[in-house]
């Protein structure tokens, strides 16, 4: 998208800012770089889309095409009647008795709908053999159209005058979900032909719709089309912009009758064979049986989901540094909330080490946690004993080469190692120079071009944390309420930094201390994180407030989501 929209003159600061297009890219290069199996419509896709991203990998790309509905969509029979819409195309054609060549599209530039109509036009043959129908979406009013459709609507109309066409061609406003199967097949039945002559095509639905009702085809030489005719050999692929060579495909489908016969068989035989919804899901479920045979089972897969943590009905999770601390007077009174409400689990997330952490609880004379979060969210810890959570590190171990990222980046200008305590088993630190350093995404790009799989947490400007791929407070908060059987509503975090807002991001109700840091400022918009406020502990009890969190929990921005 960004590549096309560069070519048609469009400014990439501009386009970044209204798509997000930075954002959305980095989230598919994630979902490439994690996923065991990618599904795809067609090869096309693979080449022209997924084959851009850096993490593409081949062996992962799996195309599986989805299907037609073959219980709606059908050859004609002897006893079917002609179908009520017939009536609606009568209104146009002098002679509605002859073949159809159909296309069904909206109406957009890409369609390529005007040089169908040109073509038709042009063609005293065709006209002589065939109607066109043409059915553009639905319409109540013109003027209701976008501007661009507006334009290519009068565009088309403008031709149907110039060439004369009335009495030959339909173009109703209107048609029911229900009037498609049946055009189709009166199409079928009169011996028409489907056309679709769109600029590009990504895959092509109405081509397996009218192959499943016995209608030859006539497509854009393009990515779906290239396969479905190849699958199903029902009829011919065109240059959409060569006037003649569609002309000619359209006049030999209609006038080859034995090839015609050939092509609607073939057809109905291909559809069946590669394009079912039984064949799509039983593709799909073979490759994923692969996969699951060849990986080792899921942590959770053994875990009771109805275990919790002692008899608490809800958990306050929160980070330490800046977001505790810093209000004696608060963080009192926050200890004393606690110690009030025993049906309140109190946890901890933080970026230190457990050692370190369980040093500052104690300086801080806080309760003992009942559940740890620590390491930036790549060790978990539970209970009075504080036992570490073995199925946690057994899922975060995948693909972690700690060796392999310090050694790509030592020598990488800006960033240097922090000391050996602030580092941990999955978790390696830096201090950042923000005048020296590389872009953060060239970093990603160096460490993906080596087929690092890692996750990078940048906060407070002057901090990176590279991490396991399923790494994270995100990861490992939902790990965690999901071992111990908590709805994310039933748990509040807080706040106050990029290291935080992996957990903040979730389902769970997030709150943002006053004191945070710019980096957060993006989490406004979401509708489970509330921005207080009051800075450090006193902001997290106005959260709390604010959720009801104690007694009854209220969302009150949940309706806009």
């Amino acid at each position: 998208k960004r590549q096309r929209l560069i070519e048609n003159g469009s400014d990439l600061t501009r386009i970044d800012k209204h798509y997000r297009l930075k954002s959305r890219i980095e989230a598919e290069e994630m979902a490439l770089e994690t996923a065991s199996m990618v599904v795809a419509s067609t090869s096309q896709e693979v080449q022209k889309q997924y084959e851009i991203y850096n993490h593409y990998v081949p062996e992962r790309m799996e195309v599986i095409p989805p299907g037609v509905d073959l219980s709606l969509f059908r050859e004609p029979i002897p006893e079917d009647q002609p179908p009520a819409y017939h009536n609606e195309l009568k209104r146009f054609l002098t002679h509605p008795e002859k073949p159809i060549i159909l296309t069904l599209a909206r109406l957009d530039e890409r369609k390529n709908l005007e040089m169908l109509v040109k073509v038709f036009g042009e063609s005293p043959e065709l006209q002589e053999k065939a109607n066109l129908v043409l059915l553009m979406g639905i319409r109540n009013h013109a003027f209701e159209l976008s501007s661009s459709q507006q334009r290519l609507l009068n565009n088309i109309l403008s031709l149907i005058d110039n060439y004369d066409l009335y009495g030959k061609i339909a173009y109703p406003k209107r048609h029911e979900p229900g009037d498609i199967p049946e055009l189709y097949r009166l199409t079928a039945a009169k011996g028409g032909v489907f056309i679709n002559p769109a600029l590009t095509e990504p895959f092509g639905l109405t081509l397996l719709e009218a192959a499943a009702s016995g209608v030859p085809i006539v497509a854009t030489n393009d990515g779906g089309p290239r396969d479905i005719v190849a699958n199903c050999n029902n009829g011919l692929l065109i240059d959409p912009l060569d006037q003649k060579e569609i002309e000619h495909a359209l006049l030999r489908v209609l006038s080859d009758t034995s090839q015609y016969q050939q092509w609607a068989k073939q057809g109905l035989e291909g559809v069946h064979k590669h394009y079912s919804w039984k064949q799509h899901v039983d593709r799909y479920l073979r490759d994923v049986k692969e996969i699951i045979d060849s990986h080792a089972p899921p942590a959770l897969i053994n875990t009771s989901r109805k275990r919790r943590i002692s008899e608490f009905d809800r958990l306050i999770i929160t980070d330490l540094d800046n977001t505790l601390t810093g209000d004696p007077e608060a963080l009192g009174e926050f200890c004393q909330m606690l110690n009030d409400n025993h049906h309140v689990g109190f946890g901890i997330a933080t970026g230190r080490r457990l050692d370190d952490a369980m040093r500052m609880v104690e300086e801080l004379n806080l309760p003992r946690p009942d559940l740890m979060d620590t390491s930036c969210g790549t060790e978990l810890y539970y209970g009075k004993g504080l036992e570490p959570d073995r199925t946690w590190q057994a899922q975060i171990d995948y693909l972690w080469k700690p060796d392999d990222i310090r050694e790509l980046l030592a020598d990488v200008p800006g960033l240097t190692l922090q000391d050996q305590q602030d580092q941990a088993r999955y978790k390696i630190s830096y201090e950042v120079n923000s005048e020296t350093i590389p872009n953060i995404n060239a970093i990603k790009k160096l460490l993906r071009n080596a087929k690092l799989q890692t996750r990078m947490i940048f906060s407070l400007g002057q901090f990176l944390d590279i991490l396991p791929v399923r790494g994270g407070s995100d990861y490992s908060i939902r790990h965690a309420l999901y071992k111990w059987g908590f709805a994310p509503e039933q748990v509040l975090v807080a706040g106050d930094s990029g290291n935080d807002e992996g957990m903040l991001k979730g389902r769970t109700l997030g709150v943002v201390v006053a004191n945070h840091s710019r980096e957060l400022d993006k989490l406004k918009r979401y509708p489970r994180v509330y921005f207080a406020s009051a800075s450090h502990a006193r902001g997290i009890l106005e959260g709390i407030e604010y959720y009801q969190f104690l007694n009854h929990i209220q969302i009150p921005n949940d309706s806009i989501e």
